[in-house]
């Protein structure tokens, strides 16, 4: 019966093995040494006579039960290392890949009597790995949004099982197709794709191996993959009515009531078939702020709002508390139950404004909302060429540059806002070409010094000139960007206008009859946003005229303030958002500083330093909590990262119905075209006997000693 067996020695070891039984029987032959000694009678010594007997080397073995025992037991440890048992099937194939969800759904504790889902999918792989083969080769992949090889092809079992121990829960989302990308590369590296014409042909052949997938499913369909030789198998782990309640988000805003006031808004949803009452507690700092009672509607979501008023700079945490029912006083998902978010102080930005003379502009950013938002300081075009300018545009001391009527003769590092004029350079130029171009173009024979040198002294006198619109009416404007909220332009006139080539990446604010007329585009780190037409402009006889009504709006006032706040980036609400675990985070600071440091929630500091784009870029999100940003000994930012993460709360096997149409079952994934059915209990599986078998020699090991005993002392 080779399926009932598993050897677990190699064959010296057996060898070895093999010689106790024959050491155990001629102990009982070993003939003792004695004194010879006369006694007047043998009447009394008939037991020593007995026992010389015995142990004549030639006299035939009589009845001994320690030795039938001690036998026993030899055999019975004998059988269990060959690990008797039986399997309700067979792993087939040579090569398998047991692919481990480790995402947060992953840490339900749903599942009867093991720790969680990732520890009942361990238990299963491990299985699996018992019943391999000497021929079989494996290899182990965790997967969350992101893949990890936790271990290569390998055909040592107990490599794989001491691996498959290290798979840890994380508290990120789930990306099945970057899994199986990483598993099919490894599965075939060998594989070299040549084209020849229109077809792509492998110049090796592919190996096929058995994919295992240990997931509670909750993620999309994976679309755009081809399984090729890898032959799927989809194991789902978890339960169908399980329940949970999380915080799906948590911010802080301003009141729009009353601007001036911030709050807390924390948002819960609930993922069970009933209405549920819960407790949101608010903290700062560790300490009680706030508390209220919320009733979610079954399968919905409802916020709650919490006035901050002048709480100070700090950590926020939201924690839910709640009791499903009187037999589950939890949910199956603690993860979620918790959410985080950063209080930081309104730091006004550093807004340098060029100008001149425009009034509307200036009383627009003389109000007290713009003064809390940031520091203005107006100047006329020919501070552009002073010192103290060049310095610190090129330090990045500015948040915002605004630039009315007239350009600098390079990008400063900082956001910036042009008004009536394009940015430097040919970028906002759209598909022009200088006449510095065509003329290297066509010198194609000429010394590469010489034309270079002509390209310089070109390129610098015929920069291509924008088209300008007489005017143009506006017909579209993009509301749902932060420069327009709340920006109405139905009425707004135009004299004339630039006519915008945003370059690729770029966002049209506003578009007109004759086309867009106001962009904003990324510039490395940065921002540039472009209004096409001046707001007020020079005659030719130098005298000031109206190029637009839009100051006499409410509107134009709106749109200073939104600059302000979008670009500056002086007020909290303007700061870093909540992120999720694992994705990177950009960190921006005035001034030229080369470093900052990273406190994490569990007290470890990280290092960043600033990257050629000015940015400085944090990638060790992987906790949750609030994160703190230092420069030197001072906190000058924080940020928090968090699940909120729906499709990982909402912990319940997505459901299908059975094929009598009555009881319901996991539903089957799709992976590109292929329906893969969800395998719960059809999976490879084998009940091992061994364990009983050494329960067994332990009771003839107990029981030899009792009758030795006994016998010593009767």
């Amino acid at each position: 019966m080779p399926d009932f067996f598993y050897n677990t020695l190699t064959p010296w070891q057996w060898g070895l093995l093999a010689l106790i039984p024959p050491a155990i029987i001629a102990l009982y032959f070993l003939k003792l040494k004695r004194q010879p000694l006369e006694v007047p009678s043998t009447y009394l010594w008939k037991r020593s006579i007995e026992d010389m007997h015995v142990n004549s080397l030639w006299q035939r073995l009589r009845q001994n039960m320690l030795l039938f025992l001690q036998l026993l037991l030899i055999a019975l440890a004998m059988l269990a290392l060959l690990r008797p048992g039986w399997e309700s099937s067979k792993l087939d194939g040579e090569r398998f890949i047991f692919l481990v969800d480790n995402s947060a759904s992953m840490s339900a504790t749903d599942v009867e009597g093991a720790k969680n889902r990732l520890d009942e999918a361990k238990k299963l792989v491990g299985g699996l790995i018992d019943q391999m083969d000497s021929g079989m080769t494996a290899m182990l992949v965790s997967f969350s949004d992101t893949p990890q090889v936790v271990q290569e092809f390998t055909t040592n079992r107990r490599l794989l099982r001491e691996r498959l121990e290290t798979i840890e829960p994380t508290v990120r989302g789930t990306d099945l197709k970057g899994a199986l990308e990483l598993a099919d590369g490894l599965a075939n590296p060998s594989r070299m794709p040549i084209r020849e014409g229109d077809k792509e042909i492998d110049i090796t052949e592919a190996q096929p191996a058995a994919v295992y997938i240990f997931s509670d499913g909750r993620f999309e369909d994976v679309k755009g993959f081809s399984l090729g030789n890898l032959k799927p198998y989809y194991v789902p782990i978890g339960s169908l009515d399980a329940k949970n309640l999380a915080i799906t988000a948590f911010s802080t805003r301003r009141g729009e009531a009353h601007p001036e006031q911030r709050q807390a808004f924390v948002q819960v949803a609930n993922f069970t078939e009933a209405a549920q009452k819960a407790t949101v507690e608010l903290q700062l700092d560790g300490g009680f702020l706030d508390a209220k009672e919320v009733t979610v509607p079954a399968n919905e979501s409802t916020g709650v709002v919490f006035p901050l008023a002048d709480a100070p700079a700090g950590k926020l945490m939201a924690r839910l508390k709640y009791e499903l029912d009187k037999s589950t006083k939890q949910d199956a998902l603690e993860q979620d139950d918790v959410g985080y978010a950063a209080l930081n102080d309104a730091k006004p930005g550093r807004v340098l404004v060029v100008t001149p003379g425009n009034v509307a502009l200036e009383v627009a950013l003389a109000t007290k909302r713009a003064g809390k938002l940031a520091n203005v300081e107006i100047k006329k075009p020919d501070f552009l060429s002073a010192a103290d300018y060049k310095r610190d545009a090129d330090s990045g001391a500015y948040n915002l540059v605004v630039y009315d009527q007239c350009a600098p003769p390079t990008s400063p590092r900082a956001n910036t806002l042009y008004i009536g004029q394009l940015p430097p350079g040919s970028t906002w130029r759209g598909n022009a070409v200088t006449n510095a171009e065509k003329k290297n173009a066509n010198e194609s024979k000429k010394d590469a010094s010489d034309a270079a040198k002509d390209a310089t002294n070109d390129s610098a006198k015929t920069e291509p000139a924008p088209t300008r619109a007489q005017a143009p009416q506006i017909i579209n404007w993009d509301l749902s960007h932060p420069l327009l909220a709340s920006v109405e332009l139905a009425n707004v006139n135009l004299v004339d206008s630039l006519v915008l080539e945003p370059p690729p990446g770029a966002t049209v604010l506003i578009d007109s009859t004759a086309g867009p007329i106001a962009a904003v585009a990324p510039r490395d780190a940065y921002q540039d946003a472009v209004l096409g037409f001046e707001i007020f402009g020079h005659a030719a006889d130098g005298s000031v005229t109206a190029n637009t009504n839009w100051p006499r709006f409410l509107s134009f006032p709106t749109f200073c303030l939104n600059a302000v706040e979008y670009l500056a980036g002086g007020t909290e609400d303007a700061q870093l958002a909540s992120t999720r675990p694992g994705r990177p985070v950009e960190l921006r600071t005035s001034g030229n500083t080369p470093e900052l440091t990273v406190i994490d929630p569990a007290k470890k500091e990280h290092k960043v330093r600033r990257t050629a784009q000015d940015i400085f870029q944090f990638q060790n999100t992987s906790d949750i909590g609030v994160y703190d940003v230092r420069h030197g000994d001072q906190v000058i930012e924080r940020f928090a990262v968090n699940l909120f993460d729906r499709q990982e709360s909402d912990v319940r096997v997505r459901p299908t119905q059975g094929n009598e149409n009555s009881t319901l079952r996991p539903a089957d994934i799709k992976i590109g075209n292929v329906d893969v059915q969800a395998t719960l209990g059809q999976t490879p599986s084998r009940t091992e006997a061994w364990k009983f078998v050494l329960a067994c020699a332990l009771f003839v090991l107990i029981l030899e000693w009792y009758i030795y005993n006994r016998r010593v002392y009767l």
